[in-house]
C-alpha cells in the first residue's frame, strides 16, 4: 500500500467518525426535545383532525417510553355534533425502525386497555358521516386525476397491514354498533400476538355467545391464518336475521392471507377462505335450511389500472367436487363483466353428493354413474349488451342414472294428478290421462293449435335439449336495455319441469334446480318430446280456473281441441302469458278487439306461413273467424270506442318478445325473487309457463309495431275535452249565444 493510499484512507476514516460524531450530536439533541417534538406533531395532528375532517380529538398526556415506544391516555374522537366516535383510557405503541426511515410507519407493538369504539345512526345522521364528506370534497378536488385501482389497493392494503404490530396485547375493547332500533357489541376481552400465535375472546352482546379467533401471525411478512368460532355453539348474529330475515350459521370461518405483491401493472393477492358447516336460510334463496358441510376457495386476486378480478389459477372446492373460476370487473371506460367457471372431468356421484342439504329436494337421494365436465363462460359489455355471450353446459362421459332421488321425473310418462296453485295455495287435483274427459292426446288437438304454440312460445322445443341459450342471450341483452326485467328465456321443458315436479316457491334453488331436471330428462331421454309437449298442453292455465287445452277449447269456443281453427289456435297461444285476461279481448259481441290483437295474428301468422305450417294469408290469419261462445259474451263489458285503434302489436308485441314485466320468465322470476308480486295480475301467472318467443330474425319488418300507435291517457282526455268543446261550441251557436 502506498503512502497516498494510506493518506485517503486515515482521511475517510476522520470524515466518516465526524459524520458519526454529528449524528450522535443530533440525535441527542433530538432526543433530549423529543418530548417538545411530541407534542408538537400532536397539535399539528389536532388541528389537521379538526379543519378537515371536524373531528375534537383529546388526549389526556403523551410520553416516550422507550427509544421508539409512545404512550397515550384518556383519548377521545368525538365528531362535530355526533355521538362520540372512540373513548381509549390507555395505548402504548412502538414503530419500527427501518420502515420509518423509508417514511413509512410501522408497528412492532401496541398494548391497548379499557377502549369503546361506537358507531352510531339516528335517523339519517351517523358518527362517521365525516368519512363521507371527506370523500366528497376530494372527489371536488381530484375529480379530474386519473385514479389507478392497483394503487389505489396497494395503498390500502399496505396501510392496513402496516398498522398491525408483532406484538399485541389488548384487553377490554369494546367495538359498538347501534341504528335507531338495534345494538350490536363485540367486546374483545383479550387479543394477544406473541410469536407470531394468536389468541383472541370475544364476547358478543355481553354474554349472548363467546367467540374466539386463533391462528398465526407474521406481520412482518404479511402472512396470517385465523380461524374463528364460538363456544358450545355456531357463530351467528341475530342482527342479520332481523334486518334482512337471513339465518347465516356456521361452526368455523377460515381466512388466510400467503402474499400480497405488485406484478408489473397488477396489484396481486393469495390468499383463502372456508368455512365449515354453513347454514343459510332465505326466502329466496330455499324454502327450507341450507346445509354446506364443508366450502373453501383459493383465491389469487388481481387489481389493474380499470380492473379487478379473480386469477383462473384459483380454485373453488365445494364438498367433494372443485372448480376454477374466472372473474374480471372492467370499470373503465366501459363497464364490462367476464365470468367463467370451468371443472376437470368430476365423479358424477361426488358431483351430487356434493349439492348442499336442502338446496335440490328432488334430487336428494339420486345414485348416478360416470363423468361430468362443467364449462361456463359469460362476457357483457355494458355498451355493447347486443353482443353479449353467454354459454354453459354439463359434458357428460358414461352419465346414467341408476336410481331416481325424491322424484321420480319418469312419473309424467303415465297417467298422474296435477295439482295447481295460486298464490301457493292448491287450486284442485287434475288427472292427466284418459279417466279425465278433458284430457286431450297429442294426435287428437289440432296442428294449428300445437303449430301456433310452439312458434310463440319456443319454435326450437322439438330440436334442442331443453334450454335455449340464444334466447337466453337476448333476454339479458332486453333486459340491460330496458333497464328491468323485461324478458325471459324459459322453454317449454322448463316450464313443464317448474309446473310438474316443483314447489311454488320462488326461489333462486328452485330455478337452479329446474335447470338441472331438465337437463336429466333431456340428457337422458327420461321423458319423450311428444309426451313432454302432450303433458303440457293439458295442465298449462287458459283462463280462470280453465286447465288444459281441453277445457280452453270447450269453455272459449264449445269446440274439441281437434276443431280448433287457425284463429283459435293463435288466440289460444296469445293469451298464454296471461291467461286470466283472456276474455277481456273480446267485445260484446264475441268478435276480438282489433287494438293490440290483430297484430299479433298477423305476426305469429306471417311466422307459421314462412316456415310452411299454415297458408299464405294477406288477411290477419285468421283474426275474423274468432268468435267467442255465446254464453260467455254476456259477460264481456262495452268497451269504449276511443281505445278501438287498429294497431299492430304494443303490448302483446313486447309479449312475443318474452315474458312481460307480468310473465314470469328468467327477468321476472329475480324481480319477484326479491321484491315479491306486485298485483294480482303478476299473480295469474304464478305458476303458468314463461314465453320463449320468436327469434326477431323471423318477424317481418312492415309488422314492427310503432313507438306510439297507442294513446296515452293525457291523449285521450286532451281529445274527449276537445269533442266537449266542440259540442259546447255547436249547442250555443244553435240557441244563438255564442258568437259566430
Amino acid at each position: 500500500m502506498t503512502y497516498s493510499q494510506r493518506k485517503a484512507i486515515r482521511i475517510a476514516g476522520w470524515v466518516f467518525l465526524s459524520i458519526f460524531l454529528l449524528g450522535c450530536v443530533g440525535a441527542g439533541i433530538a432526543y433530549s426535545k423529543r418530548e417538545s417534538l411530541l407534542q408538537t406533531a400532536l397539535e399539528r395532528a389536532i388541528r389537521k383532525a379538526k379543519r378537515d375532517y371536524k373531528l375534537d380529538v383529546r388526549i389526556g398526556s403523551a410520553r416516550f417510553t422507550g427509544l421508539s415506544s409512545v404512550a397515550f391516555t384518556d383519548i377521545s374522537v368525538v365528531p362535530e355534533e355526533r355521538d362520540s366516535l372512540a373513548r381509549i383510557q390507555r395505548v402504548e405503541v412502538a414503530v419500527r425502525f427501518w420502515p420509518l426511515l423509508a417514511g413509512k410507519v410501522g408497528l412492532s407493538g401496541m398494548t391497548l386497555e379499557n377502549g369503546l369504539i361506537q358507531v352510531t345512526k339516528r335517523d339519517s345522521l351517523t358518527n362517521i358521516d365525516f368519512l363521507l364528506r371527506k370523500e366528497r370534497d376530494s372527489t371536488k378536488t381530484e375529480s379530474s386525476k386519473r385514479t389507478d385501482l392497483s394503487n389505489v389497493a396497494e395503498n390500502l392494503i399496505d396501510n392496513i397491514l402496516s398498522k398491525i404490530p408483532d406484538d399485541l396485547s389488548i384487553s377490554n375493547l369494546e367495538f359498538r354498533g347501534m341504528d335507531n332500533k338495534d345494538t350490536i357489541s363485540l367486546l374483545t376481552q383479550t387479543a394477544t400476538i406473541k410469536d407470531e400465535d394468536v389468541t383472541s375472546t370475544l364476547k358478543l352482546n355481553k354474554d349472548q355467545a363467546t367467540w374466539h379467533v386463533t391462528g398465526t401471525a407474521d406481520p412482518a411478512d404479511r402472512e396470517y391464518d385465523l380461524a374463528l368460532y364460538a363456544d358450545n355453539k355456531p357463530l351467528e348474529l341475530a342482527y342479520i336475521q332481523k334486518r334482512f330475515k337471513l339465518k347465516l350459521q356456521a361452526d368455523t370461518v377460515r381466512a388466510q392471507l400467503r402474499d400480497v405483491d405488485r406484478a408489473g401493472d397488477e396489484f396481486r393477492l393469495e390468499g383463502a377462505g372456508s368455512v365449515r358447516n354453513l347454514r343459510i336460510n332465505h326466502e329466496a334463496i330455499a324454502r327450507t335450511d341450507v346445509f354446506v358441510p364443508k366450502a373453501s376457495i383459493d383465491a389469487n386476486l388481481f387489481v389493474g389500472e380499470n380492473y379487478v378480478g379473480v386469477d383462473s389459477s384459483s380454485v373453488l372446492q365445494l364438498g367433494e367436487v372443485s372448480a376454477r373460476p374466472f372473474v374480471k370487473y372492467t370499470l373503465k371506460p366501459t363497464k364490462v363483466y367476464d365470468v367463467q367457471l370451468h371443472t376437470d372431468q368430476l365423479n358424477a356421484q361426488s358431483l351430487f353428493n356434493s349439492f348442499p342439504q336442502g338446496l335440490f329436494e328432488s334430487l336428494e337421494g339420486m345414485q348416478v354413474t360416470g363423468k361430468l365436465k362443467y364449462d361456463m363462460a359469460f362476457h357483457l359489455d355494458m355498451s355493447l349488451p347486443d353482443s353479449v355471450k353467454f354459454n354453459s353446459g354439463l359434458t357428460p362421459d358414461g352419465f346414467r342414472v341408476l336410481k331416481m332421488g325424491r322424484t321420480d321425473f319418469a312419473a309424467i310418462n303415465h297417467p298422474f294428478v296435477y295439482t295447481p296453485y295460486e298464490k301457493e295455495k292448491p287450486v284442485r287435483p287434475i288427472v292427466v290421462g284418459p279417466d279425465n274427459p278433458n284430457y286431450t292426446p297429442l294426435n287428437q288437438i289440432s296442428p294449428d293449435l300445437r303449430n301456433a304454440l310452439l312458434t310463440s312460445e319456443d319454435y326450437n322445443f322439438f330440436t334442442h335439449k331443453g334450454f335455449n341459450e340464444k334466447a337466453f342471450r337476448v333476454s339479458i341483452a332486453t333486459n340491460i336495455k330496458e333497464k328491468s326485467f323485461k324478458r325471459g328465456a324459459s322453454t317449454i321443458s322448463m316450464q313443464l319441469v317448474k309446473n310438474a315436479f316443483l314447489s311454488r316457491n320462488k326461489t333462486l334453488s328452485r330455478k337452479v334446480e329446474e335447470i338441472l331436471i331438465v337437463w336429466l330428462i333431456e340428457n337422458e331421454h327420461i321423458v319423450p318430446k311428444d309426451r313432454m309437449y302432450e303433458v303440457y298442453l293439458n295442465i298449462i292455465e287458459w283462463g280462470r280456473n280453465i286447465y288444459g287445452i281441453g277445457e280452453a277449447a270447450r269453455y272459449y269456443f264449445a269446440k274439441s281441441p281437434a276443431e280448433l281453427n287457425l284463429g283459435e289456435s293463435i288466440f289460444l297461444a296469445f293469451v298464454v302469458p296471461r291467461p286470466k285476461r283472456a276474455l277481456d279481448w273480446f267485445l260484446p259481441d264475441g268478435t276480438l278487439q282489433t287494438r293490440n290483437v290483430r297484430g299479433y295474428f298477423r305476426l305469429i301468422g306471417k311466422i307459421m306461413a314462412r316456415r310452411g305450417l299454415t297458408t299464405p294469408d294477406s288477411g290477419a290469419y285468421g283474426f275474423y273467424d274468432v268468435r267467442l261462445r255465446e254464453g260467455l259474451r254476456r259477460q264481456i263489458a262495452p268497451v269504449d270506442s276511443l281505445f278501438q285503434t287498429d294497431s299492430l302489436m304494443t303490448e302483446p308485441t313486447d309479449e312475443l318478445d318474452g315474458d312481460l314485466e307480468e310473465g314470469n320468465g328468467i327477468g321476472n322470476f329475480f324481480r319477484r325473487l326479491f321484491k315479491g308480486n306486485k298485483s294480482d295480475r303478476d299473480n295469474n301467472r304464478t305458476d303458468e309457463q314463461p314465453t320463449v318467443q320468436p327469434d326477431r330474425s323471423e318477424a317481418i319488418p312492415s309488422e314492427q309495431a310503432p313507438a306510439d300507435t297507442v294513446k296515452t291517457r293525457k291523449q285521450l282526455r286532451q281529445e274527449r275535452r276537445e269533442r266537449k268543446r266542440r259540442e259546447k261550441e255547436e249547442q250555443q251557436l244553435q240557441n244563438g249565444t255564442g258568437n259566430p
